[in-house]
């Protein structure tokens, strides 16, 4: 589908990949991992003449959620928020999201619509694929666009490296075990948009990254 355009922003002290994803027909669009900034955010929306319709995380740690608070004000009216089942406590615990260690101020923030491993959504005229991947923390969801050959993988898998697994209810072994199993599969040609740092792709990962080396 050619008509889903991926507007990348790095932002806040930690510059978290914020991607705003919208078809270009319709004007709908969703917001990943609302990191930092607001009010970027929300003009990035009404310069684009863009309908903001869900946002999704992939996680629960503040520097990827933080803005979703004041961009909801920005935007006038509730936007619903999407993560992993499992990732309810993370977002709710401000020792586990880490806004208790990062923020001069605890944020904590309850998900509208949670997400199980394999359920599809259906939004900006294609399906999105939630792949459930624990490790960097226990509710990792990454969000495949299978049409469109893209997953957003937030802080499970980077280019040439993988997430950290030394927070709270994070798990290295089983970490890897499940970007080997779940991330791993899909096609070599998928496009990974990750939480932080340069693009990659499925197939590159699979013969450069030294921590899948033996898949």
């Amino acid at each position: 589908m050619e008509n889903i355009i991926v507007i990348t922003n790095q932002l806040g002290d930690f510059m978290t990949n914020c991607y705003t994803v919208y078809n270009s027909q319709t004007r709908e669009a969703v917001i990943i991992d609302p990191a930092s900034n607001a009010r970027f955010l929300n003009n990035t929306l009404i310069n684009q003449q863009l309908n903001c319709v869900a946002v999704l995380l992939t996680h629960g740690h503040i520097d990827h959620m933080g803005a979703v608070p004041e961009l909801m004000e920005l935007i006038g009216h509730k936007i619903p928020v999407y993560a992993a089942t499992e990732e309810q406590d993370v977002l709710n615990d401000p020792r586990k999201n880490l806004s208790a260690m990062l923020c001069d101020q605890v944020v904590t923030l309850k998900p509208d619509i949670l997400l199980e491993d394999g359920q599809v959504i259906e939004m900006l005229g294609t399906k999105i694929t939630c792949i459930h991947v624990p490790g960097h923390t226990k509710g990792g969801m990454c969000y495949y666009l299978e049409e469109n050959q893209m997953l957003f993988s937030g802080d499970t898998l980077f280019a040439r490296s993988i997430g950290r697994s030394d927070f709270p209810t994070g798990n290295g072994i089983e970490l890897v075990n499940k970007i080997k199993e779940k991330l791993m599969v899909l096609p070599n040609v998928t496009t990974v948009y990750p939480g932080h740092n340069e693009r990659t792709t499925i197939g590159k990962e699979r013969e450069t990254n030294p921590f899948l080396a033996d898949f």
